[in-house]
């Protein structure tokens, strides 16, 4: 007789690969057309001037220059003033 149970097989050990995500041209790093600056779920970091945002949510340059993170106070969906960044290029002089 076998000693042991037969070994089924289980539901656990499984994961999913990281997505990637996050910021990819840091503050005051030079950007060219088409160069992904934020890789994002949903609109953390919001479009400024020069700046694209993509079908997922991806913050890509539209015009070369440096990349500046600004925080600026906006009413939200019920009028509350919150803080919400954005990502802008400067133009290199």
């Amino acid at each position: 007789m076998a000693h042991k149970k037969a070994g089924g097989s289980t539901q656990l050990g499984r994961d999913s690969a990281g997505q990637r995500l996050g910021v990819k041209i840091a503050d005051g790093q030079y950007a060219t057309p088409g160069q992904i600056i934020v890789r994002q779920r949903g609109t953390k970091i919001h479009p400024g001037t020069g700046v694209l945002r993509a079908k997922d949510d991806t913050l890509y340059a539209g015009v070369k220059g440096v990349v500046k993170f600004t925080q600026k106070k906006m009413a939200n969906f019920h009028g509350v003033l919150k803080h919400r960044t954005f990502a802008k290029m400067v133009s290199e002089k």
